[in-house]
């Protein structure tokens, strides 16, 4: 879920890159210093900066796909000019590092450079030790079995846990009931309330950005409570009130309807 998204650096899978990085800051002032020393973590697809390297929780985090990146030495006059680099797109907001040596920041440039290229091909190399862990857990999906991938596999098309593997409310009834109890979990809002929300979607002031999340996989609804998307769409959390089932509430393209929490990550940064 979200919370395995958010745990401590130590504990993330897959871990490709790691180590202590200066970020500049984004909103940096004559009380606060231009460049802050961060944990950084890099992982397939998502980037995470903690404060030190035994944080619980990350600063900030970021989807990797959609960024290029480049040593950039006109980002400091100093004598560690030659140790920046910085990650752009477009119009999301750009990153930009300080590494501990030149060295040290072509590392990172290059570890980047990889994975982002492997995320823009059709198929992602795989360890052949992966590729037969896959192959169990197809066939242990075949015999009715649950299977739980990492969230490291979520950059492979047809990784990612399937089906609804929590329980919602009201299930461990009679089939019947547990479809009338499903169905009664949220109601749609009122079309005049969805224009009145997207009207306010439209102003970048008052727009709650800790509200907003992005897919990290493709999801196809199985139930008409289930709202489909894609993997980088922007979904709106409405209610977290059954987060302990594994569920929120999201809003895509004015249709609302339950999400499972793990398919998504936050969508913008909130650091101070």
């Amino acid at each position: 879920g979200t919370e395995d998204v958010l745990r401590a650096a130590q504990d993330l899978d897959s871990i490709l890159k790691q180590g202590y990085l200066e970020k500049r800051s984004k909103d940096h002032s004559f009380f606060g210093p231009e460049w802050q020393k961060r944990w950084c973590v890099l992982t397939r697809g998502l980037f995470f900066y903690y404060a030190n390297e035994k944080s619980k929780q990350p600063k900030g985090t970021f989807v990797m796909e959609g960024y290029s990146i480049r040593l950039a030495p006109y980002l400091r006059k100093d004598s560690r000019k030659q140790c920046c680099f910085e990650l752009t797109c477009g119009d999301r907001r750009s990153y930009e590092f300080t590494a501990t040596s030149p060295a040290e920041a072509r590392d990172w440039v290059d570890q980047i450079s990889f994975l982002l290229k492997d995320m823009s091909s059709s198929t992602i190399p795989y360890e052949e030790e992966e590729e037969e862990e896959e192959e169990e857990e197809e066939e242990e999906e075949e015999q009715g079995e649950e299977t739980y991938d990492d969230i490291d596999g979520f950059e492979s098309p047809n990784s990612g846990p399937q089906g609804r593997p929590f329980i919602l409310p009201g299930s461990m009834g009679t089939k019947s009931s547990a479809e009338e109890k499903e169905e009664d979990i949220y109601e749609v809002l009122p079309d005049e309330e969805l224009e009145l929300e997207e009207e306010r979607g439209t102003r970048q002031r008052g727009v709650d950005y800790a509200s907003y999340y992005q897919g990290l996989w493709d999801c196809h609804g199985d139930q008409p409570d289930e709202l489909s998307f894609q993997r980088g769409d922007l979904i709106r959390i409405l209610s977290k009130e059954y987060s302990v089932y594994g569920w929120w509430v999201g809003e895509l393209n004015s249709l609302v309807g339950i999400v499972p929490r793990e398919y998504l990550a936050a969508a913008f940064d909130v650091e101070d």
